[in-house]
């Protein structure tokens, strides 16, 4: 009777077990997820090239660009932001610049190097000694004319920017006023006058040394204030 008691008891209590833990599902029996059949590695946010066929443009043995045939990557090329054509546009009525304030009004709103009232970069960086800088300050910048380009230059002939650039030994500046200086190769010219508007001493000494002349011009209108 006690034996069959406990069997009954063993039972009960299998079955309890077995109904408190049944909402446990088993790793076979879940479903598996399915995997994404994309082959982008990587997000793209344009849709332009999430849509394009850029299969030519990986294929090592494609076609070999050219001046005509180059063209920018899809989606590269954005057309320029219309503003103030409505507010359904998105930059209609204030164009982005808000209702009101300095930085809305027409004109710069801040001169160049300003920064709100705190010590500005240019003054809070030391100067260099003997280079002034910062606004007002300007720097003479010349043309540079080399001593070896001179060098074709007949004797007892008189060469400046102008004869030098007839002649081909020089090509054309963008800056008006010239400098001779000492180039690499070796000055060879001899019995030169030469005119510009500034010689380095080592020039004037190499020029002087072979029997030439140097004659410093005026910046202004180019004629000889220095024989």
């Amino acid at each position: 009777m006690q034996s069959t008691v406990s069997v009954i008891g063993a039972l009960i209590t299998f079955f309890i077990c077995a109904d408190a833990f049944s909402f446990v599902p088993s790793s076979r029996h879940l479903a598996s997820v399915p995997k994404s059949s994309s082959n982008l590695s990587m997000k793209i946010f344009d849709w332009k090239r999430r849509e394009a066929d850029e299969s030519a443009l990986n294929d090592p043995d494609g076609p070999e660009w050219t001046l005509n045939t180059i063209k920018p990557a899809p989606g590269s090329r954005k057309r320029k932001k219309r503003k103030g054509r409505g507010i359904a546009a998105g930059q209609g009525a204030t164009c982005g610049f808000g209702m009101r304030g300095q930085k809305a009004r027409s004109g710069r709103p801040e001169r160049p190097g300003f920064e709100g009232g705190q010590t500005p970069l240019y003054r809070r960086l030391p100067k260099f000694v003997g280079k002034p800088t910062g606004p007002g300050h300007t720097k003479t910048v010349y043309n540079l004319i080399k001593l070896d380009e001179i060098n074709s230059a007949e004797p007892g002939s008189t060469c400046n920017f102008e004869s030098l650039l007839e002649s081909g030994s020089v090509t054309k500046s963008k800056y008006p006023i010239h400098k001779v200086v000492v180039g690499s190769a070796e000055f060879t010219a001899k019995d030169v006058t030469v005119q510009a508007h500034a010689f380095t001493a080592s020039a004037r000494t190499a020029i002087e040394n072979a029997g030439g002349k140097c004659q410093l011009l005026k910046r202004t209108t180019g004629e000889v204030i220095e024989a």
